[in-house]
């Protein structure tokens, strides 16, 4: 008995979750990536509790993932669609935004949902060169430290400059907050194509072999705006 009450209760939760990832994947691309915007500006521009900016400016890459789901039903199960812009050669700007999903989970007791907006700041080369691969797993290949928050928070990240990538998130639900650890992201081949209309790689849209789409010019002020 207890052992097929566990299998049900599996099969409700795998059940909700794929609904909802389902639902998630109606969403126009263009409405994610106007969403990435104001996620970005939101989190950027959050007083004291915001991401500081210096931080944002030191860079190599972001990664917005707008709304994550999270649903905790005895196991817990992340996943998000979003997009990755990198710094241009020399420095001169944003590349086009590259369509990213990220998917995980994390055993525990847990129950409830929430939708968390996660940014991911890539510090450096090393997680520059897993955002470029066909995936990479937080925690596994790539290595990600929670972010100071708050304006003078940046002079104290020594430690945490040794980590490739930074994570904020801001929960809107039952939950507190997300860890990523253990997530896998990867491209997001669908909306890329929705988005450039042709087959493309993130590797190619990152580094510079794509114009920006007119639907992402909203985006890419956010960017622009929130680095100065």
């Amino acid at each position: 008995m207890k052992v097929q009450r566990s299998i049900s209760i599996l099969a409700i939760a795998v059940s909700l979750t794929t609904a909802a990832f389902a639902a998630d994947r109606e969403i126009k691309v263009e409405d994610r990536l106007d969403a990435s915007a104001d996620t970005l500006t939101d989190m950027m521009r959050a007083s004291d509790r915001g991401i500081p900016h210096d931080l944002l400016t030191k860079a190599k890459c972001v990664v917005v993932i707008p709304g994550m789901k999270k649903a905790g039903f005895i196991f817990g199960a992340k996943y998000g669609s979003g997009f990755a812009v990198c710094r241009r050669a020399g420095g001169s700007g944003w590349t086009a935004p590259a369509a990213m999903r990220v998917e995980g989970g994390s055993v525990g007791f847990q129950i409830g949902a929430s939708e968390t907006d996660v940014v991911l700041l890539v510090m450096n080369d090393g997680g520059m060169k897993h955002l470029l691969s066909d995936k990479f797993t937080i925690g596994g290949e790539a290595t990600a430290a929670a972010g100071p928050l708050g304006r003078d928070a940046a002079a104290q990240t020594d430690a945490m400059m040794r980590a490739e990538m930074l994570s904020y998130s801001r929960s809107r639900g039952l939950f507190a907050g997300v860890s990523l650890e253990g997530a896998t992201l990867r491209p997001d081949a669908d909306d890329n194509k929705a988005l450039y209309h042709r087959e493309i790689t993130n590797r190619q849209i990152l580094t510079g072999g794509a114009k920006l789409p007119a639907i992402a010019a909203k985006f890419e002020a956010a960017l622009r705006h929130d680095s100065k």
